[in-house]
């Protein structure tokens, strides 16, 4: 049974081929052709941390493939009072077709992911983002340019870079990623990607410097600095992240017809500038939409591979 936990689980030609089958999703969607690719099947969703993004898109897309969309925040479910996660993944996994589940440790749903008898879909952890990243380079490929890629991630390194790292190094483009010191990206995670990417001939390039960074680069990339579960960091984090906010300034240091990318929520004056996100360059809107159909690409090929 494959799960979709984390990039690193998957090759580039996976990585390719569910994004193949997500853009064709998306043109029948766009054209009012809705298959039933899942008809009947229940898509349970375990939200420990909500989202606006994961939860509108999984349940949408699992209604647009023929199926039904199960919300299950932890104060809904057994999980909330301390059942232990293995038994919750006994239970559910006997009731339902396919499991998202958006979380804090990754730990947690590979935990799941071990009991469980259904496929299951990382909608975020700690460490990793990977249907996220699935969204941004369906977008990356729409705007044509997933040739010559240079990728420049700014901010913390946190699980949108580690999601970066590892879809660099699986598909093997340019990644440079600057980070305050101390936000740096996990050890493990990054040797893992430089393991990787001696097969993909990736280029990845770890440092400090946003401007060293974004110079050249063909899509430019942030996230919020401070993250769910953070808020108490958040005066001390504003100081550190001082001049790593993507403004005009920054942004003339990409290529001429370069985008942005943010997965969103952005907290404008902070992380990116009010100037950037509604440029012409933005394209957050178009990424947050691919959630939709990337996801469904996600959830059609997991299906597919359980009944082969």
């Amino acid at each position: 049974m494959r799960h979709f936990l984390t990039l690193k689980d998957y090759s580039k030609e996976e990585i390719l081929e569910i994004l193949n089958l997500a853009s064709k999703i998306k043109i029948e969607t766009k054209n009012r052709v809705f298959k039933d690719y899942m008809p009947k099947q229940t898509l349970g969703m375990i939200f420990e941390k909500s989202s606006t993004r994961t939860r509108v898109s999984f349940e949408t897309g699992i209604y647009q493939l023929g199926g039904v969309g199960l919300f299950l925040s932890s104060n809904d479910i057994q999980l909330g009072r301390g059942e232990p996660m293995s038994d919750t993944s006994r239970v559910i996994s006997r009731m339902v077709d396919m499991v998202m589940i958006r979380t804090f440790e990754q730990s947690k749903i590979e935990e799941f992911a071990k009991y469980s008898k259904v496929p299951v879909i990382n909608g975020l952890t700690n460490e990793y983002h990977p249907v996220q990243l699935m969204a941004d380079y369906m977008t990356i490929q729409e705007a044509g340019l997933e040739k010559n890629l240079i990728v420049a991630y700014v901010g913390d390194g946190n699980n949108l870079a580690h999601s970066w790292l590892m879809l660099a190094s699986k598909l093997g483009f340019e990644l440079r990623i600057a980070t305050p010191k101390g936000y740096e990206v996990q050890q493990n995670i990054l040797d893992d990607a430089l393991e990787f990417a001696k097969e993909s001939g990736a280029k990845i390039i770890i440092g400090n410097d946003p401007i060293e960074a974004i110079q050249g680069s063909t899509v430019v990339t942030t996230d919020t600095w401070v993250s769910m579960g953070q808020e108490d960091e958040k005066e001390k984090r504003l100081k550190d992240f001082d001049g790593y906010i993507v403004d005009n300034k920054m942004m003339s240091r990409a290529k001429d017809n370069a985008i942005f990318l943010h997965c969103l929520p952005a907290y404008r004056g902070y992380e990116v500038s009010e100037e950037v996100i509604e440029s012409e360059q933005s394209l957050v809107f178009e990424e947050a939409e691919n959630r939709l159909h990337a996801q469904k690409g996600v959830m059609v090929w997991l299906d597919r591979q359980l009944k082969k």
